[in-house]
């Protein structure tokens, strides 16, 4: 069952209008007593992307990956209520106990990049380049994708990775086959094949719509098999914002995520994860200039917590990312006090042979 199903599955199970008309002071006051009457026993994990309103009642916040272990850990939490999207409450399930319940306050809270890879499509395409390379090609895809896609990558000898891994577990994948297929998100993909010396010229990019390699050059000097996938928000960062910034800004540093396109990660001063770039602004001089390639509710928070830099974001008109937006203060409330009427709501569920095989997947990337 693909994410849209799903949220058709639950369209009977969207929140109440009410809750669109209260007030924020009265909410975030039920939340907070709630938070207090449940005690250890709720776990609210929120995704560093999330709206103020959300994570100002965050016990974590973090990546993706690192919540979802995070949450493995804290098994006192009988209710994890994930502030993320799908497919990271999807690994948060994986990763927890039976007697934990994963719930997802707003089911629309989907990824586009994770969606641009499903289970057929894999499927056929991993057929197609079997035909075209033989048993030559192991699969990574990157944390951001479904369970069906981990489960898959994990039944065919491959791992997850995440922005910050993703060149070790390259490095790890080339040790065992000759080419990798990494799904979902191609400029992840090809920013760091390029990164450890791979040339362009030996990238292919398989785009599952018309079931065919974009590709110039002889096949068989591929080495990397880039998913025709991609992040809608990293993708509206570009080498003309980059050009704009150096021309108004010339003292600023410009810092993105390698889930941008090569031509702008080429463009900009540093590239690395979410947490690299929290870290380096960080660390940096007061006084300093930096624009950020990477969500806007992230960017914001950044210029507020560290008022002694400037921080702006590399695209002026950019916006948040759209699904993980889906999580508002209403719906986290609605999920609570769901909870404490003795109703689980939107329960996040991995099947358990799905999860088998995507516990695979990740524990390849965490074995390294």
């Amino acid at each position: 069952m693909n994410f849209l199903e799903l949220v058709q599955q639950q369209s009977d199970r969207m929140m109440p209008e009410h809750y669109k008309s209260l007030g924020v002071e009265e909410m975030e006051a039920r939340v907070r007593r709630i938070k207090e009457s449940m005690g250890k026993r709720l776990f609210i994990p929120c995704h560093h992307y999330q709206k103020d309103e959300v994570v100002q009642f965050a016990d974590a916040i973090g990546d993706s990956l690192q919540l979802a272990q995070i949450s493995a850990k804290n098994a006192e939490a009988e209710f994890i209520v994930f502030c993320g999207v799908h497919f990271m409450a999807e690994t948060a399930d994986i990763l927890t106990n039976d007697r934990q319940h994963v719930i997802l306050p707003d089911m629309r809270a989907g990824c586009s990049l994770a969606d641009m890879a499903d289970f057929p499509q894999t499927v056929r395409g991993w057929e197609e380049m079997q035909k075209q390379f033989g048993d030559t090609i192991l699969p990574l895809t990157y944390i951001n994708s479904t369970a069906a896609i981990k489960a898959f990558v994990g039944e065919h000898g491959g791992a997850t990775v995440t922005s910050s891994n993703a060149r070790q577990m390259l490095e790890w994948a080339f040790t065992q086959k000759e080419r990798v297929l990494f799904l979902p998100d191609q400029h992840l993909g090809r920013n760091t094949a390029y990164e450890l010396g791979i040339p362009l010229d030996q990238m292919a990019v398989w785009d599952p719509i018309t079931e065919t390699f974009e590709y110039d050059g002889d096949l068989r000097q591929v080495k990397i098999i880039l998913w025709k996938g991609h992040c809608s928000v990293h993708a509206l960062f570009t080498p003309e914002n980059v050009k704009q910034v150096r021309s108004r800004h010339p003292d600023a540093a410009i810092i993105v995520h390698p889930e941008c396109s090569r031509e702008v990660v080429e463009l900009s001063d540093y590239a690395g994860s979410t947490k690299y770039i929290i870290d380096t602004i960080q660390q940096a001089k007061p006084g300093t200039k930096w624009a950020v390639g990477t969500e806007m509710n992230l960017v914001n928070r950044l210029a507020k917590q560290m008022s002694d830099k400037e921080v702006f974001s590399l695209n002026p008109v950019m916006c948040a990312c759209l699904t993980m937006n889906r999580i508002d203060l209403p719906h986290l409330l609605w999920a609570l006090e769901s909870i404490e009427k003795g109703e689980v709501i939107n329960p996040i569920t991995v099947e358990p042979d799905l999860a088998k095989k995507a516990k695979w997947a990740l524990d390849r990337m965490l074995a390294r």
